[in-house]
This record gives C-alpha cells, structure tokens and sequence, in this order.
C-alpha cells in the first residue's frame, strides 16, 4: 500500500514538472498575440479608410436590395 502511495505521488509529481515545463504552446500564444496586435494598429492607423469603404459597401448592398425587392410593373 506505501509503495503504491510513493509511486502515485511521484507519477503526480512528473506530470506537474512536464506540464510546467512544457513549452509545445507557447509559440501560437505569442505569435497569436503578436498578430491581433499588428491587426489592431492597422485598423487605428486606416480607420477612416475602412469606415467609407464599408459604409460604401453597405450602401451598395442596400441600393441592389432596393431593385432587387421593388416590384415590376
């Protein structure tokens, strides 16, 4: 019974030790993080260029809508 409670605790042990020092993920968090940054700055830096060419798509949008559900005489 005491060796299968050493031999618990140290299998617990090593998963918490490979767990810690597991570094498999740390890359596609930080480049993760990198690229929603870079994402962020230009959409600050082009604002005012994404805001028309968005409301201009969507005007499109509403104009074909407009003569697609007007009806025919």
């Amino acid at each position: 019974m005491n060796n299968l409670l050493l031999h618990g605790c140290l299998a617990a042990k090593m998963a918490f030790h490979r767990f810690i020092y597991d570094e498999k993920g740390d890359t596609n968090i930080v480049s993760i993080v990198v690229l929603i940054g870079i994402v962020i700055m230009l959409a600050a830096i082009f604002r005012e260029q994404i805001s028309s060419l968005v409301e201009s798509l969507l005007g499109n949008i509403v104009n074909q809508a407009n003569v697609v559900g007007s009806p025919t005489k």
